[in-house]
């Protein structure tokens, strides 16, 4: 499994296509100016209004969102990870804020954190820790993927994130990394799985030429397939883990 923890980059960009206009002249260039003008105006306008919906999805920061073995769970850790799956949504094109998507990521965000929860405390008790050179080591590592401390920093903004909250979430995931890594057992992915799962896909793609020209090589995608395959097996170990260690769990959900 890869143990590299990266920061999501979910920063979101807003293009604005003008046409080109044959007439030169000024009477063109201001009508153009003015609908341009306009275009800005009411994109930032819908802008500010989806997050300011986004934004009354978050609950107070010092609130308990949740009780976890006597361990309180903070609505801060729950407005950041609310906002990074908020950013995930609207990438993929949907309205994050909508009645029904809004109650589905209250209720998915909580039992993410209430899982990481209890997984970090059995790590805890494991007694798996992250130094401060590992911590730092992980930080400089991320940072060297943009082109200044400016853009980093935007990118933590982006994410509702402060350095001092990244450092924890990074220090939480060498410990859970290395936790899930010793303790638990994860079935290894064969090339005969990966293949297999490469022509069940090639073969419910398969039935015109169009989406049989759009079909990659297997050599092209294999290494994908399997670190998918891979992630697919992780997860379903930790939900059995995480439903384990809920049996015995004293667990309250506050809102």
């Amino acid at each position: 499994m890869n143990s590299k923890w990266k920061l999501a980059m979910l920063a979101g960009m807003i293009s604005i296509g003008l046409a080109a206009c044959g007439d030169n002249g000024e009477n063109s260039k201001e009508a153009e100016t003015e609908n341009t003008n306009q275009e800005q105006t009411e994109q930032t306008a819908e802008l500010e209004e989806m997050q300011k919906k986004l934004e009354k999805q978050h609950v107070e920061a010092e609130k308990t969102v949740a009780v976890v073995n006597d361990e309180d769970i903070k609505g801060e850790a729950y407005n950041t990870l609310l906002t990074q799956t908020q950013l995930q949504y609207q990438q993929m094109g949907q309205d994050p804020t909508s009645e029904e998507l809004a109650t589905q990521l209250k209720e998915s965000t909580i039992d993410s954190l209430i899982g990481q929860t209890l997984l970090l405390q059995e790590a805890d008790k494991k007694g798996y820790e992250a130094t401060d050179e590992e911590i730092q080591k992980e930080i400089d590592t991320l940072k060297a993927n943009y082109e200044d401390e400016a853009q980093f920093e935007e990118i933590l903004k982006t994410n509702g994130l402060t350095i001092d909250q990244l450092k924890t979430e990074v220090a939480n995931n060498i410990k859970y990394t290395a936790f899930v890594e010793k303790e638990l057992t994860i079935e290894e992915v064969k090339d005969e799985d990966v293949k297999a799962y490469y022509d069940q896909y090639a073969e419910q793609s398969s039935g015109s030429e169009e989406s049989e020209s759009q079909i990659p090589e297997y050599e092209e995608v294999k290494d994908q397939i399997k670190q998918e395959l891979e992630r697919q097996k992780t997860q379903e170990v930790l939900a059995a883990k995480v439903q384990e260690l809920k049996e015995n769990a004293s667990i309250e959900i506050k809102i």
